[in-house]
């Protein structure tokens, strides 16, 4: 008989922290950068964000995601033998935020690892869990996407510092007789590493090169609307769907622009898209664990529905995953 993984919770956290456009054009206004309300929701459609105070961190923003992913599938962290995080915003150099927050829900002992795909980490990481639970190396599987992308921000470049913002997004995938995740699709591209990146690295007691995050946002735009398409259709080819089967469409959330012309490729209407960019800006791998908590916990997305998450990061990272919930 041949196994399959299924998503049986769904978790999230933000921090308290909460900044409104009008909050941060203020901000940035004393130190003399400009920005409005509406030129921020024109480009973007991001209305707000939220921000972890100082000493708080990736695996603390995790961890409460992954404590109410795990009370929703209604198990135990004890009962875990994987964990994966996804998060270009590690804790330190290392151990991995995966190790770490492992020991804060008290599931020592499982495999525990760090995936770095930027915005399409979650995405990556839900892959690469449901390939171990299809091959019997997992049964119960926590993956993570966690962010505090406000530590790497340049606030003196208002094209950049507007658009991010921190949190959590966790899933609980267990091994199943039934069809859950029924495909997945990745890719990268080096050549395109410079048009989204954060160059700066440690190195001998020093931060050496530029530490905080680049991005050139119309050579994004041009590739992101383009590949997310075609891993969208690759998805659907292998496991036999149509993009009208799809009930509901959950993308990175990084710009409603991106989304929607995603949307507009697939013949999705809007209706149909789970949109949390306007409330929590871009969290990177985040995003899309956020925004399927809050697709299920808002009641929309119900079990038996069939979900395509889809994401495209610096590196330059895509890829898809179509599920049934």
């Amino acid at each position: 008989m041949r196994r399959y993984s299924r998503i049986t919770g769904t978790g999230s956290f933000l921090p308290p922290k909460r900044l409104s456009n009008a909050d941060l054009a203020a901000q940035l206004a004393r130190d003399g950068i400009e920005t409005s309300d509406e030129w921020i929701v024109e480009r973007t459609g991001i209305r707000a964000r939220h921000f972890a105070e100082a000493g708080v961190t990736s695996s603390d923003l995790g961890t409460e995601a992954a404590r109410r992913a795990l009370t929703a599938a209604g198990i135990q962290a004890s009962e875990l033998d994987l964990i994966i995080v996804a998060t270009s915003t590690p804790d330190m150099v290392f151990p991995s935020v995966a190790a770490i927050l492992q020991d804060k829900i008290g599931a020592n002992g499982c495999a525990a690892f760090d995936v770095q795909a930027v915005c399409s980490g979650f995405v990556y990481a839900l892959s690469v869990a449901d390939a171990m639970i299809q091959t019997g190396a997992a049964s119960k599987a926590l993956v993570v996407g966690a962010e505090v992308f406000s530590r790497i921000i340049d606030f003196k470049d208002r094209t950049t510092c507007v658009l991010f913002g921190d949190g959590a997004g966790a899933v609980v995938l267990e091994a199943s007789e039934t069809p859950g995740v029924l495909a997945s699709d990745l890719h990268a591209d080096g050549k395109h590493v410079g048009i989204l990146c954060t160059p700066g690295h440690v190195s001998g007691g020093q931060v050496l090169g530029d530490p905080f995050l680049k991005m050139d946002g119309q050579a994004v735009f041009k590739l992101a609307v383009g590949v997310l398409e075609e891993a969208a259709r690759a998805v659907l080819a292998k496991a036999g769907k149509q993009d009208t089967d799809i009930d509901w469409l959950i993308p990175h959330q990084a710009n409603i622009r991106i989304m929607t012309g995603t949307a507009k490729k697939l013949k999705l209407p809007m209706d149909k898209v789970i949109v949390t960019v306007d409330q929590h800006g871009n969290t990177s791998a985040a995003s899309i664990p956020l925004a399927l908590d809050e697709g299920v916990r808002s009641g929309r997305v119900k079990k038996g529905d069939l979900v395509m998450l889809e994401g495209v990061g610096g590196g330059f990272t895509w890829g898809a995953v179509l599920l049934t919930m």
